[in-house]
């Protein structure tokens, strides 16, 4: 049986086996107790006398002399034989657990058992409904509370719900409640409830299908129809105790240790991470009953427990609920001793009481004791609710199930109450009673719950406490915030990513002795978690490094300032100074988070929270970066994501943030052009020194590309200061004859037209300036960066902050007409790419003309001098790449490197120049001239498949290179296809075809070339078919067939190479071939729906490049070269386009665009709520409210309806009998009256209709 469980079964079986007997014990009947009414045959206990064994019935003395079987006497304790995972059989595939117990074990013992090795939850509440049992039936309205009342509310709270999971009253209407909440929710809900069942182990119907003294894993059940003694358990039941006290088809066994279990449950704690704040809340619900159930109700109101007593549900519950309501106002006086302090009630109350018992329990003999047990339950009625669930209806027991938890609260009520209320996910609570503005709430109230917010996942309690008193800068310290990360639940991918950096940081030394230790049982809590193993260790070091794998070289490191690491560029002594820092006193946890939204924010995205992530990216500034910040977080956390689902999640999340980036930007957009512009380009201080821009390219933010507004900037900085409708047939002309550009041929925006663009500025600068320049100047031509930069920190130097009330920016120096024009034409991006192009174009002639008509033999007889301006040519466009590569940019030559490897084009540029080096040191050469020249052909090719880089910044091709990569993609799958085919046919047709052939090269051609050309039509019908005449001379002479002969073809196989033939041409040229096409139109379709946005994406690296690059193209652009290596080495002159794109702003300029941001982050999301307001779903489910509301005042006034015609009854017979008795006293003669009776008046005639 063993062999045939898996692995994890076998673990557990064997565990459960070692100890559960030896610490757990059943009960066994050890006194044979004759029961009187049986004639002998059966012992008080219920079982028969063979059951008992002989040592129960070798004691005939001790027998005689016992009239009551009593279980701690007459029974005894040995291991327990029932126990493991119980599996009902043709009900589900689900397990459940089971145990057989005394009722004497310690519930501390089972907790244990049940949390830790079972795997059950810890509850946020413990809700133990009583009564109910038996085969009476259950009202209608009780089954639609208990379905849409009491389990709907467990589920939101996390609860557990203990009854005694029986297939009978309400055990098993709970049962079917909890199964149908646990179908409708979702699968990865938090809050499960979990229905335990405790029953007596005498009461099991097949009990004995349970027994297995090694434990069963699973043991079957099979459901049959009970007996009257016997009842058979629930499926819907996650876990059974069965509690045994020796007795059979007794009920009530489990009475004892099921309150023990609940009052020990009660002092156990709960909170944040499931640890230490409150206690766990207990509540017992009682429905009908009997007459026993007094004492068990006033045992547990004795040690403070809370009821909740279902009204109108039948027997106990109606007579408590009669005498708590109207009993209360019944005298209560002191008892005639005078130093008892506690209140005895008055002998009418008594009397009342006993009334009522004899009504609701006529049957019971001992009415006295029934009396005493109402009394005291009575003076403990504080600690009682009533709930008429039939008039109320289910919907409002969630409310009703809090109100029992506020009467046993001591100290601190309130913050109690908030605790309980985030515990049970409650936000509905928590508004109405917490936070209706009755209570000041201090910061220090609400801390502890909101890191239980957090870590648990409740944005809405996160929203409250921030709406309320809690300030984000005082809370969200370094420490606290590391402690967040500490948190993440173990196997999801960024507590992987974590531990891996943490390792790294560690050593792997290091990092195995404390790896050993990561496996705490499972009943540690998470706070225990967070002490044992490298878990422990998690610091905003390896933070940052998670952080820096998936944001790249976007931005900067993050979290380097407060690990004082801003000045270390190398990785490796960033880990050693890290590493010195955390094991010293890490002063730095004690400080303000610097960014606390941005960081919470960082922290919900890594752990793909949704609704959290969206919050706090509401509360965090620079709205539009922030959106796409998270949009490339988490695609790049996709990419690690092994589960479909976590990734298909992260992925819409990313997309819904792209949504938010374009829309937000969109509204700032309409609001105001120019500033939307400096928005684009500002550098954040908040997200690492990046720009919109730059983080759109590194999140692939198409949609957010394909914006007007980002387009028009690109355009904008494209055109430089020429207007952006100019001909492209001007700019040639202008490029071959430069002094047009003096002409009006080509249109230049001038200096007051910039001005005039920018809303309510006026031409000149100074004083009388408009608050808009305060956003920064927007930026078409970068030539003036520098002087932008510093009139933005002209406030804030020493000079200039001696003036009060005045900016005094230093002006660029006015240039001359000739060189202004000039460096307006000729420092356009577009006259940049212009003559790249046409200087490529150059340079591909010049290559062709060498090879084909000038390529001389090696020296001394070459090379020829047009190739040696091929060879400078080559250099400059080396010395470029160079460049491009080590000196743009502020990153350490490592980034460097890799941010060039990663684009494709650079690639391609990468493998031209080696091959033309390789080409060139060959061609020197004797030996290898004809192989060099072979490298250049090739290189040239490579040379010219580079042109295609060129096109996309055309509106039609663009796209269309897109579409052409993508293919490529599809032709590499079509060819593995069709190189499985082709091997396949290949090989057989040359075996039959030749029976011996040892030539390699005549193998690999007539395996892989000839079958290719085959596709093409290209088939040698005289070879393949014997039936044709093959004029090729052959011979079948083995020994010349080695030294180089043609061997003859084979005969008597060759039906079998024509079949082939028509088999592999009808799979290539039919099936392969259209399978290619429908690949190459769906690539096509797809990327063409969308060809704009594609188009508008990949500008954006092509605008990058021209704009960073020197005005003249190679070879000429070697004098650039020149000029910049004197300005940056000699005059030590600062580079102005190593800022492209990039736009600082501080002090007011930054504060004010951040500022006007968030107005209009506010403005979208106001107009986003008016809208889901006027959904049809919201109005569906204001008129849900609105109908509920009028519903439960028609049960009100339909209740008074109820009391008015109670009322005119009374008032009836009131009538009825002063009228008899008038006319009795009317009748009689004892003595005469002063006046007749007074006569009916019909003062009020609508009181005849009432009644």
């Amino acid at each position: 049986c063993l062999r045939s469980l898996s692995p994890v079964h076998q673990i557990v079986f064997k565990c459960f086996q070692s100890w559960i007997p030896k610490i757990i014990k059943k009960r066994v009947c050890t006194t044979f107790v004759e029961d009187s009414f049986s004639n002998g045959a059966l012992c008080q206990c219920g079982g028969a006398r063979d059951a008992h064994a002989s040592v129960a019935l070798g004691d005939y003395f001790s027998t005689a002399i016992v009239n009551h079987w009593d279980s701690a006497q007459h029974s005894s304790e040995y291991p327990t034989d029932a126990f493991g995972e119980l599996q009902f059989a043709g009900a589900s595939k689900r397990h459940s657990y089971y145990l057989r117990l005394s009722w004497d074990t310690p519930p501390s013992m089972v907790y244990t058992l049940m949390t830790a090795h079972w795997g059950l939850p810890a509850p946020n509440l413990v809700v133990s409904v009583v009564g109910g049992e038996g085969r009476t039936q259950v009202k209608t309205w009780v089954r639609e509370v208990l379905r849409q009342g009491l389990v709907k509310a467990s589920q939101s709270t996390g609860a557990w719900i203990l009854t005694a999971g029986l297939r009978e009253g309400v055990g098993r209407c709970v049962g079917e409640a909890v199964r149908d909440h646990a179908t409708a929710a979702s699968s990865v809900s938090l809050n499960k409830v979990v229905a335990l069942g405790i029953a007596s182990w005498g009461l099991v119907h097949n009990r004995d299908q349970l027994v297995n003294p090694q434990g069963s894993f699973p043991a079957k059940y099979y459901v049959q129809n009970p007996s009257r003694d016997s009842c058979c358990l629930d499926n819907n039941y996650q876990a059974f105790l069965l509690v045994d006290d020796g007795s059979v088809g007794r009920r009530g066994g489990e009475t004892g240790f099921r309150a023990k279990l609940e009052d020990y449950i009660s002092h156990q704690r709960t909170g944040i991470w499931g640890s230490g704040s409150i206690d766990i809340p207990v509540l017992c619900m009682l429905v009908s009953g009997e007459a026993n159930m007094l004492e068990r109700v006033d045992l547990s109101l004795k040690t403070s427990m809370p009821w909740l007593v279902l009204a109108g549900s039948g027997g106990m519950a109606d007579f408590l609920s009669d005498v708590l309501e109207n009993l209360s106002s019944a005298p209560v006086v002191q008892s005639s001793g005078e130093g008892d302090s506690e209140a005895g009630p008055s002998v009418d109350l008594k009397d009342r009481v006993a009334e009522r018992v004899k009504k609701y329990f006529p049957a019971e003999a001992e009415t006295d004791k029934l009396v005493e047990r109402a009394l005291s339950i009575y003076q403990n009625r504080d600690l009682i609710t009533i709930y008429h669930g039939e008039q109320e209806g289910p919907n409002d027991f969630d409310t009703v199930l809090g109100q029992p938890q506020r009467a046993s609260v001591d100290a601190s009520p309130y913050n109690e109450e908030l605790k309980l209320a985030v515990t049970w996910n409650r936000v509905d609570i928590a508004k109405s009673e917490l936070f209706n503005g009755d209570i000041h709430w201090r910061y220090e109230d609400l801390e502890d719950s909101m890191t239980d917010a957090l870590v648990n996942d409740k944005p809405q309690f996160v929203r409250l406490f921030t709406e309320n008193g809690l300030n984000i800068l005082d809370y969200l310290t370094y420490g606290r915030l590391e402690s967040l990360y500490r948190s993440v639940a173990d196997g999801t991918l960024l507590y992987q990513l974590l531990q891996r950096r943490l390792v790294e940081r560690l050593g792997t030394a290091a990092a195995a002795p404390a790896t050993s230790t990561v496996e705490p049982p499972s009943s540690k809590v998470a706070t225990d978690n967070m002490q044992s193993g490298p878990v422990m260790e998690i610091t905003l070091f390896e933070v940052s490094g998670v952080l820096e794998l998936l944001m790249g070289d976007v931005c900067q490191p993050f979290y380097y300032d407060a690990l004082d690491l801003r000045q270390i560029t190398s990785k490796r002594r960033a880990l050693r100074r890290a590493s010195k820092l955390l094991r010293g006193d890490c002063l730095y946890r004690e400080r303000r988070c610097l960014f606390p939204w941005a960081s919470l924010f960082i922290w919900a995205v890594l752990q793909n929270r949704s609704e959290m992530a969206t919050f706090f990216w509401e509360m965090a500034g620079e709205s539009v970066l922030s959106a796409l910040s998270g949009c490339k977080i988490l695609r790049e956390l996709s990419k690690y994501e092994v589960e479909t689902e976590t990734k298909l999640s992260m992925k819409e999340l990313a997309q819904r943030f792209e949504n938010l980036a374009h829309d937000v930007f969109s509204s700032c957009y309409r609001s105001n052009e120019s500033r939307s512009f400096t928005l684009l380009i500002r550098k954040s201080p908040v997200w690492g020194g990046t720009t919109c821009l730059q983080m759109g390219m590194g999140a692939d933010a198409r949609l957010f590309f394909s914006h007007d507004g980002v387009q028009s900037l690109l355009s904008q900085i494209w055109w430089g200061d020429m207007k952006r409708n100019t001909e492209v047939w001007k700019l040639l002309l202008t490029f071959f004859c430069p002094l047009l550009c003096y002409t009006n041929l080509i249109s230049f925006r001038d200096h007051e037209d910039q001005q005039q663009e920018e809303e309510g500025k006026p031409n000149e600068d100074g004083p009388g300036r408009d608050s808009d320049s305060l956003y920064g100047t927007t930026v078409f031509s970068f030539s003036d960066i520098k002087h932008i930069e510093a009139d933005s920190q002209g406030p804030i130097t020493p000079r200039t902050a001696t003036i009060r009330g005045m900016r005094q920016p230093r002006p660029p120096p006015k240039r001359p007409f000739i060189v202004s024009r000039w460096r307006q034409f000729w420092f356009a991006p577009v006259t940049s790419f212009l003559g790249n192009v046409l200087m490529y174009f150059l340079f591909l002639l010049l290559f062709a003309y060498v090879l084909l008509v000038d390529f001389k033999p090696p020296p001394p007889a070459g090379p020829a001098i047009t190739e040696y301006v091929l060879y400078f040519w080559v250099f400059t466009i080396v010395c470029e790449e160079i460049r491009e590569t080590f000196f743009l940019g502020t990153m350490t030559w490592r980034q460097r490197i890799r941010v060039y490897i990663q684009d494709v084009w650079n690639k391609c540029d990468l493998t031209a120049i080696i091959l033309f080096v390789i080409g060139l040191i060959c061609r020197m050469f004797h030996w290898s001239y004809g192989f060099g020249r072979d490298v250049l052909c090739v290189d040239y090719m490579v040379f010219t498949l580079r042109l295609i880089h060129i096109f996309a910044i055309h509106k039609q091709l663009g796209p269309k290179i897109i579409i052409v990569g993508k293919m490529m993609k599809d032709v590499f799958f079509f060819l593995f296809f069709l190189g499985v085919w082709l091997m396949a046919y290949g090989v057989a047709n040359q075996a039959l075809i030749y029976s011996y052939d040892p030539r390699l090269d005549r193998i690999f051609r007539r395996v892989f070339y000839r079958p290719y050309l085959h596709i093409f039509g290209q088939i040698p019908v005289e070879e393949m078919d014997v039936g044709k005449d093959w004029d090729m001379p052959c011979t079948d002479n083995i020994t010349l067939i080695e030294d180089g002969a043609e061997p003859c073809r084979t005969l008597y196989s060759n039906w079998l190479v024509v079949i082939l033939l028509v088999i592999y041409l009808l799979v290539t040229n039919i099936l392969l071939i259209n399978l290619l096409i429908a690949m190459f139109s769906y690539t096509f379709s797809e990327v063409q729906a969308n060809s704009d946005i594609y188009w508008k994406f990949q500008r954006y690296n092509l605008i990058v490049q021209y704009h960073s690059r020197p005005s003249l193209a190679p070879p000429f652009i070697i004098l650039s070269h020149i000029n910049l290596f004197i300005k940056r080495t000699i005059r030590k002159v600062p580079s102005v386009k190593i800022h492209h794109f990039v736009l600082q702003l501080r002090g007011k300029a930054a504060n004010r665009l951040m500022t006007w941001e968030t107005i209009q982050k506010e403005d979208f999301l106001t107009a986003q709520n008016k809208i889901q307001k006027s959904s049809d779903s919201e109005r569906l489910k204001r008129m849900s409210v609105k109908v509920d509301g009028l519903v439960k005042h028609l049960t009100e006034s339909r209740d008074f309806d109820h009391r008015l015609r109670a009322l005119e009854n009374e008032m009836e017979y009131c009538s009825n009998a002063l009228s008899w008795i008038v006319d009795t006293l009317a009748q009689g003669s004892t003595f005469k009256p002063p006046r007749p009776p007074p006569t009916i008046r019909d003062a009020f005639p609508c009181s005849s209709s009432l009644s």
